[in-house]
C-alpha cells in the first residue's frame, strides 16, 4: 500500500525554514534508512508559501492568490510517498519523522490504487 505523508510547519517559525546542520544530518540519516528499506518512493521539501500561489475554483470561476497564505497557520513543508504493508506502518514512519522536528504535524493518507476502483477499472480495460 502506498501512503502520502504531508508534513505541515508553522510558517511563523523562522527555524522551520532554516534547518540547522544537526537537523539536516538527522533528517538525512532517517531518509537514508527509509530509502534503504525500500519503503521510500519519493520525498521533497517545498519553499515557503510566499513563493507559491493558491488556485481556487468555484461557481464564479478561477481565482489565483499569490502567497504568503496568511489565513493558514500551518502550511505544507514537504511530502514523502512510501510503500508499506499497512496504515500502522505508515503511521509508525510518520511518528518517527515527526520526532525529528521540534514542532510539526504529519498527515498520513492512503493513495488510491487501481484495484480501489474495482469494476470501473475493469470495464475500461475491456
Amino acid at each position: 500500500m502506498r501512503y502520502l505523508m504531508i508534513h505541515k510547519l508553522d510558517e511563523s517559525l523562522p527555524e522551520a525554514w532554516n534547518p540547522s546542520p544537526e537537523f539536516i544530518d538527522k533528517m538525512g540519516a532517517f531518509m537514508g534508512e527509509v530509502q534503504a528499506s525500500g519503503a521510500l518512493l519519493a520525498a521533497e521539501g517545498v519553499h515557503q508559501s510566499k513563493e507559491g500561489a493558491l488556485i481556487r475554483k468555484d461557481a464564479t470561476g478561477l481565482t489565483v492568490t499569490d502567497g504568503p497564505f496568511t489565513e493558514a497557520r500551518e502550511v505544507i513543508g514537504g511530502f514523502a510517498l512510501v510503500e508499506v504493508a499497512d496504515k500502522a506502518e505508515a503511521i509508525q514512519l510518520g511518528q518517527r519523522f515527526a520526532d525529528l522536528f521540534p514542532q510539526v504535524s504529519v498527515e498520513v493518507r492512503r493513495v488510491f490504487e487501481e484495484e480501489d476502483f474495482g469494476a470501473v477499472a475493469d470495464s475500461q480495460d475491456a
